[in-house]
């Protein structure tokens, strides 16, 4: 594994993690509040299948610079930092997506910027059929980061020193470990906006894609899973067992992912836009 960082804007630093190595590259974006390491696992057992991963700390996460401005936060920007991550590897086309949040930044790329998604990857997509559930979610918490800061950096101390052992602790560890008023901001910049392109924009995404649906997740209803396939017309679904068969027992869909790469990869190479 690689570790590298870039300038983003001029007044940022972007960071980021590679796996493997070649032309086929896929870019994985964590999910919200989380960073990079949740995809310790995954993205060198993609790797070693012959793609080359890049895990990438979106602005205000893990270990790339976290401003205290809401204004930085929109899927619009986390799109764009994409983008600038592929400028700077010199990488034309990519698998974009991810988790969550890491899964709506793709969509936002797919719609916007599709002559550089070579396909998608959108596991628990964050759509329509989620907005009471994510008023509900993280209002509380946005209300707590702000005005629990003392606890909130209390906890990050002690958290601190708990190594890591496991995937599914290790995300929880890295809830409690962060600084909350970056915290805070990112959520009130995402929640003033739009969590996803709208339904007519992600009807026309060509990208063939990857969606992986969670039973039982009130966040990510699998309505909105299932809908996305309906929507996107090169979609393939696939049910995950429960929210955490990806992390405890990932061999099913592991393999999901790697044939689906295996598929974009083999197909005719996209057309150059016109102009």
């Amino acid at each position: 594994m690689a570790t590298g960082s870039f300038g983003y804007r001029g007044d940022y630093t972007l960071r980021y993690d590679v796996h493997g190595e070649g032309d086929h590259v896929t870019v994985l974006v964590h999910g919200l509040l989380m960073n990079r390491r949740m995809y310790d696992r995954l993205a060198p057992e993609i790797a070693g299948r012959g793609n080359r991963v890049v895990c990438l700390d979106l602005l205000g996460h893990g270990r790339s610079d976290r401003p205290d401005d809401p204004r930085l936060y929109s899927m619009t920007a986390f799109a764009d930092q994409v983008i600038a991550l592929l400028d700077h590897l010199e990488v034309e086309r990519a698998v974009v997506g991810g988790t969550s949040l890491g899964a709506n930044v793709g969509l936002e790329l797919a719609a916007w910027h599709p002559e550089r998604v070579e396909g998608l990857v959108t596991e628990m997509p964050v759509l329509e059929n989620a907005l009471t559930a994510v008023a509900m979610i993280f209002a509380p918490i946005l209300t707590a980061l702000r005005f629990g800061t003392g606890a909130y950096r209390l906890a990050a101390r002690v958290t601190s020193r708990i190594p890591r052992t496991h995937v599914l602790l290790d995300m929880a560890l890295d809830l409690a470990r962060q600084d909350p008023e970056p915290s805070a901001a990112v959520l009130e910049g995402l929640l003033l906006g739009r969590s996803a392109p709208p339904q007519e924009d992600r009807m026309r995404i060509e990208a063939p894609a990857l969606v992986i649906g969670h039973p039982g997740d009130p966040l990510h209803p699998f309505n909105d899973a299932d809908m996305l396939v309906d929507e996107l017309p090169n979609a393939r679904l696939v049910n995950a067992n429960s929210i955490v068969e990806w992390r405890v027992n990932p061999g099913r869909l592991d393999a999901e992912l790697a044939r689906f790469l295996d598929e974009v990869w083999a197909r005719e190479p996209a057309a150059s836009p016109a102009g």
